[in-house]
């Protein structure tokens, strides 16, 4: 099996004994080596002086004087953002408690880039010997916004970034203080050409087709099934429904912002007109292995999960509703 997803800096982490990532130093510096905090020619020498203290020493302890003093105002946004994030990652003991303390915080405000990097590195970890090209594409969605691409009866869905310019929300990539540039080719993943994966990982060129009953169905809902495990420590099961009329909503969470609301209506006894329901993508039943796990009024009834686009159709998932929404009586976080 081939390496995947190099940019974003899994190699750079080490693993505890349970299998959770370690920050480490150099995986810091990555961060600090960004052109966003790298001074300019007529940067003020504190915002020179605290750029080499991080290089030297990333856990260095820096105060809100030290960041105020920086004379940019731009500078001193980006430096408290990135010691936000780097002060989360060093509180707790691996980046996925970090990332679930985050999910829990009412006070957290860091952008949803930092946000989608934990995810994608963490995502990295869970899927780490998974040879199968289709799940690693699915999990993309995790961390990627994606573009409905109309094709005749197919559901396509594309990089945001890459089929329609830059992102509105960024995913930081330890690759781009490389400066690297693609001009890349968006092909459909398929078994013909999933083996090239490999190689172009990192350059999210390459299509999902999740057509209802599709492998891309399938491979998304192993993808969270790992998710949900990996992160929560509980093992479940979620299947793709290709027939969705016969459902009957005791618990759903919605995937993303759009699914939550179509959620919430039929929960309270209200229809979906027409396009609404043309923008559902996907809905997937999970449960639970061990059904003492779910809250006592839900014992032996499945939760469902819907995927939809939104008016203008995209997609940004939100892996942390997977986890949040789950009615589970205890959870032991990873």
């Amino acid at each position: 099996m081939s390496d995947f997803w190099i940019a974003c800096g899994h190699h750079l982490l080490d693993r505890d004994e349970s299998g959770g990532l370690r920050v480490t130093d150099e995986f810091l510096k990555a961060y600090f080596a960004r052109p966003e905090l790298m001074p300019p020619r007529d940067a003020c020498p504190v915002e020179r002086g605290l750029h080499r203290d991080m290089l030297a020493d990333p856990r260095r302890a820096v105060g809100a004087d030290d960041v105020t003093a920086i004379a940019d105002e731009d500078a001193r946004e980006n430096w408290r953002f990135v010691l936000g994030f780097r002060d989360l990652m060093l509180r707790h003991s691996t980046l996925e408690a970090a990332y679930l303390a985050a999910l829990r915080s009412r006070s957290n405000h860091l952008p949803p880039l930092f946000i989608n990097q934990l995810v994608h590195v963490i995502l990295r970890n869970v899927l780490d010997g998974n040879n199968d090209p289709f799940v690693l594409r699915a999990a993309e969605l995790f961390f990627r916004p994606q573009r409905i691409l109309p094709h005749e009866q197919a559901l396509l869905l594309g990089d945001e970034e890459v089929v329609g310019g830059r992102s509105p929300t960024p995913v930081l990539s330890l690759i781009s203080m490389l400066g690297t540039k693609v001009d890349a080719q968006l092909d459909v993943l398929s078994e013909d050409n999933a083996e090239s994966y490999w190689d172009r990982s990192d350059r999210f060129d390459m299509a999902l087709d999740l057509t209802a009953g599709g492998r891309g169905s399938r491979a998304l809902a192993q993808a969270m099934t790992r998710w949900v495990s990996h992160l929560l420590g509980i093992d479940v099961v979620i299947e793709p429904l290709t027939e969705p009329r016969e459902v009957k909503l005791t618990w759903y969470i919605g995937l993303d912002a759009d699914a939550t609301k179509m959620g919430d209506r039929l929960w309270h006894g209200e229809e979906l007109d027409e396009p609404s329901a043309g923008r559902v993508l996907s809905l997937f039943r999970l449960t639970f292995a061990d059904s003492q796990l779910a809250l006592e009024s839900l014992q032996g009834e499945p939760v469902y999960l819907i995927l939809a686009m939104t008016a203008d159709h995209k997609l940004r998932m939100k892996p942390q509703n997977l986890l949040a929404g789950l009615p589970i009586r205890r959870v032991e976080a990873i």
